[in-house]
């Protein structure tokens, strides 16, 4: 394994922004015992640098910290916090490349997308700081003589984040932007694989003026530090992105204190493709539904039915562009870089080997590339039987199968049989149709004739088993907000 750490690198400026401590109450804090863990390069396996690992008590004196500044913070006059938040965007701005850079080296996703990224991840902070200014009292139409009614919008408190590896700025941005424009004080995990990015974003935080206390990046294990906030009944909120048998988990160990739980879990997409589409773009789309982050995202095409009529078709052109996807290292900005670990990798195979024996065919690609061990080549499968695990099970990866349908209720059915319930894809041109799809569809978000639907002023989330409430938008502040109903009589 070579040795190329992550403080060496030259092409990253400001080396300010390469942080192994956890920030806490506005210090950058070791391990109790000088514990860390190695963060790996998953395109070339080298180790980048060791990050501390705080212990279950130091997470548990994070809340103290937490809790004492949120009495500060949520007493600011919004504008007050709106304008930290505003400088914070600048500064994030500021330094987008060594932020794209940092998240290349820990994550392996292409140059472009990191930098995509950066500038989503930056967009949160920019609306929040707008909407800061806007939890306004709302008055209620008495049905009391004599009394006079309104609604307040007060933040519930300490908050809990724990963010995933495949976007590790955007999901901290999207989450913590919105708990501090609702008043609230954060205690955030990111995933161990990739925690450097959001130790940037604590630094640019301290520099934009941030409170002690007020923004916490707690580095470590997940158990070790999550299960702590988790018990604590002043954390009155978590947001969590990640895998639904992990939400589970989280909402079992919630339960006692009965905190709010904003939940962004696994997706299982489904992609329909009718015999009126535009094929060409229904092809150029799915491409970009199936490999953005070479398939790491929930958002991801994970079963793509296609009508009879223009199947042979679709398959040929999807099969055609997929071959034409380039695979490399992150720096090299191909379409697809390595993926996170060896599980993945490993799913990928058991996904492919699988489908084969219940008698899909392999049209390209199925196995590792000659890049490296985390490197998995683009791949398509045709006539995919219902029964194959990969049209039940969450791939997170380059796999893309493909199946045939003859009637739209017989779709409707196939793509509703599902746990998961996060975004579905419709490419059609019949307005009826897409009108019956939209509502028939069992999913929190629907997209028609276009992948890119996501943004900081839309409601983010999914139904069943895909999650619990919703981030970005108004909602995304609302959620880490309690509702106070007053009712006074002057008499």
């Amino acid at each position: 394994m070579r040795s190329t750490a992550i403080s060496a690198r030259a092409d990253i400026k400001d080396k300010r922004l390469l942080r192994g401590f956890a920030y806490v109450n506005g210090k950058w804090t070791s391990g109790e015992t000088g514990d860390s863990f190695a963060v790996i390069d998953p395109a070339t396996g080298a180790r980048l640098g060791d990050v501390a690992a705080l212990s279950a008590t130091q997470a548990k004196e994070c809340v103290d910290s937490a809790q004492a500044a949120f009495s500060v913070w949520a007493m600011l006059l919004p504008q007050e916090r709106a304008a930290v938040l505003r400088r914070w965007y600048v500064l994030i701005m500021e330094a987008r490349e060594d932020l794209a850079r940092i998240m290349v080296y820990e994550q392996g996703k292409p140059l472009s997308e990191a930098r995509g990224e950066i500038d989503y991840a930056a967009a949160f902070v920019d609306f929040y700081a707008e909407e800061a200014k806007r939890p306004n009292i709302e008055g209620v139409t008495s049905h009391l003589p004599d009394a006079e009614m309104e609604l307040w919008y007060e933040p519930m408190g300490v908050v809990a984040l724990v963010t995933p590896w495949n976007f590790p700025s955007a999901m901290l941005t999207r989450k913590a932007a919105a708990a501090l424009a609702a008043g609230c004080t954060v205690v955030a995990h990111p995933s161990h694989e990739t925690p450097y990015s959001a130790l940037a974003l604590a630094e640019l935080a301290e520099r934009a003026g941030m409170p002690a206390g007020v923004f916490n990046v707690v580095t470590g294990h997940a158990p070790t530090v999550v299960k702590p906030w988790t018990e604590d009944a002043r954390v009155r909120a978590l947001s969590f992105t990640g895998s639904t048998e992990v939400g589970r988990l989280l909402y079992r160990q919630s339960a006692d204190t009965v905190k709010k739980l904003v939940l962004e879990l696994g997706g299982h997409a489904p992609v329909i493709v009718f015999k009126g589409a535009d094929l060409d773009r229904a092809v150029e789309e799915v491409i970009k539904a199936k490999f953005a982050t070479s398939g790491q995202d929930c958002l991801g095409a994970n079963r793509i039915y296609v009508e009879r009529p223009v199947y042979a078709a679709f398959c040929e052109k999807f099969t055609a562009a997929t071959k034409a996807l380039t695979l490399g290292t992150g720096m090299e900005d191909p379409d697809i870089g390595p993926l996170m670990n060896a599980s993945a990798v490993a799913k990928q195979k058991e996904h492919v080997e699988d489908a084969l024996a219940k008698g899909a065919h392999l049209a390209c690609g199925g196995g590792v590339s000659d890049l490296g061990p985390l490197f998995f080549e683009p791949t398509v499968l045709t006539d995919v039987p219902d029964e194959a695990k990969i049209m039940h099970e969450e791939t997170f990866g380059p796999v893309a199968p493909i199946t045939p349908f003859d009637s739209e209720d017989e779709v409707v059915a196939r793509a509703n049989d599902s746990e998961y319930g996060l975004v579905a894809y419709v490419h059609s041109q019949d307005p009826r149709r897409i009108y019956r799809l939209s509502r028939a569809l069992q999913y929190g978000m629907v997209a028609v004739n276009r992948t890119k639907v996501t943004g900081a002023p839309i409601p983010f989330g999914g139904v069943k088993q895909s999650g619990l409430g919703r981030e970005g938008a108004r909602m995304g502040m609302q959620e880490f907000m309690d509702v106070k109903y007053v009712c006074r009589d002057w008499a």
